[in-house]
């Protein structure tokens, strides 16, 4: 039986656990179905040691469930960054990482023999060339080192001038501090500062979604893919069903939810001939494939769609190209003016009429009037009609409402008066 290890080789399975703790912190262990019972643990087991003081234990019948008790109002930093930092090593590569980076400080340019050479000669540790060699060539990918090839020699150099100019300017590293806080791929933003032991001590965000570094590896190859114009494979799990999938797509733009703060990308599927979302939580692999010669052409038409959208859905319930919605709104004037503000203000460029005192009609066109119904929800005591030319949403309103009816054990024609 192999030992409990804290570190991971794979970042996708971690990520999928910390959702799941954070999002769905309700599950106590026997609700895991699709893990083994020895997995859960092991994965709790990191977690409590990678999170500790967010973690949160709440006992039921059925035993006890763990979750992320998270404030980002009152922190400093997104604590769910240490699950970055959390990846596997051999003693080699730690090694290597180190005294490659020692040797390479003052700025000089060595070739591979030349550092394999002065690791035994200053360090008295033997390490094979081709072990050497690959390891710089990784450094040299991920954009650690400098490579310059002089005719058939290649040199690597370590270029520290960034980190100099960041560790004496105290305004850029407060501007690292503030991204890492409020902006996509802020992780990058924390390491840079944990790099010169600089801690935020300014800024605070109160409504702030950790959650979102858990995507920021499938975010960042979107939006590679995206600036180079090319087409995807996504691998997909579905959050509902567990199944996976896979969609061949063109990326086009990241829509993200301004009420849940969930993100979404907005692709082209060709085979189909639309436009679709996909929630960024539930995509697990993104491969890249050939340049798209339609990109700017689809970016254009998207642009023109995206008028008629009410959320993130391009079609209806019933497959209408669009979905015509009307309401009529009893609203008092002028002490309840505030509603007519909110028509126009959370309206999405709908059209607002005042058809007569106390009467104002909201017309709208839109791809699927589905997503529109928690808003419409909020003017019930105040809707006089609804119409829509989905008739499915009609109905599922007015079934809503019976059924509201029904549990407060109201009279429709009492509220109605």
């Amino acid at each position: 039986m192999s030992d409990f290890q804290e570190l991971v080789k794979s970042f996708s399975k971690t990520r999928e656990y910390v959702r799941d703790f954070f999002v769905y912190g309700f599950k106590t262990r026997n609700e895991f179905k699709t893990k083994s019972p020895r997995t859960y643990d092991n994965e709790r087991r990191r977690l409590e040691s990678w999170l500790a003081p967010f973690v949160q234990k709440d006992y039921a019948a059925n035993g006890f469930n763990i979750s992320l008790a998270i404030d980002s109002n009152l922190l400093d930093t997104n604590p769910l960054f240490q699950v970055w930092k959390t990846k596997s090593f051999t003693d080699n590569d730690i090694v290597l990482h180190f005294l490659i980076l020692d040797l390479l400080l003052e700025g000089k340019s060595l070739t591979a023999e030349e550092i394999t050479d002065r690791l035994l000669a200053q360090y008295e540790t033997l390490f094979d060339i081709q072990t050497v060699r690959r390891k710089c060539n990784f450094y040299a990918s991920e954009g650690i080192l400098n490579k310059k090839k002089t005719g058939k020699t290649v040199f690597f150099s370590l270029d520290n001038t960034l980190g100099l100019w960041l560790k004496s300017n105290e305004n850029m590293l407060d501007a690292l501090a503030f991204y890492q806080m409020a902006g996509c791929l802020g992780i990058i933003g924390n390491l840079l500062s944990d790099q010169f032991d600089y801690t935020n001590k300014i800024f605070r965000v109160k409504h702030s979604f950790f959650v979102h570094t858990l995507e920021e590896e499938i975010l960042l190859e979107l939006l590679d893919a995206m600036n180079h114009k090319k087409s995807v494979t996504l691998t997909i799990k579905s959050s509902k069903r567990g199944l996976t999938n896979t969609a061949i797509c063109i990326p086009l733009q990241i829509f993200i939810s301004t009420r849940s703060g969930r993100r979404f990308l907005c692709a082209y599927l060709e085979k189909s001939s639309r436009f679709t979302c996909f929630r960024l939580d539930t995509i697990k692999k993104v491969t890249a494939l050939e340049t798209s010669q339609l990109y700017e052409e689809l970016l254009e038409k998207l642009e023109r769609n995206r008028r008629y959208l009410w959320g993130v859905s391009f079609e209806g319930p019933e497959r209408h190209h669009q979905d015509r919605f009307t309401m009529k709104l009893q609203v008092q004037e002028p002490e309840e003016h505030y509603i007519v503000d909110r028509l126009y203000h959370e309206g999405r460029g709908g059209t607002v009429t005042r058809l007569e005192k106390n009467i104002y009609q909201y017309e709208i066109n839109v791809f699927d009037c589905n997503e529109m119904i928690p808003w419409i929800r909020t003017f019930i005591g105040r809707i006089v009609s609804l119409e829509c030319t989905a008739k499915s949403v009609e109905q599922r309103f007015y079934r809503d409402l019976q059924s509201m009816y029904q549990m407060y054990r109201i009279s429709e024609n009492n509220f109605n008066d």
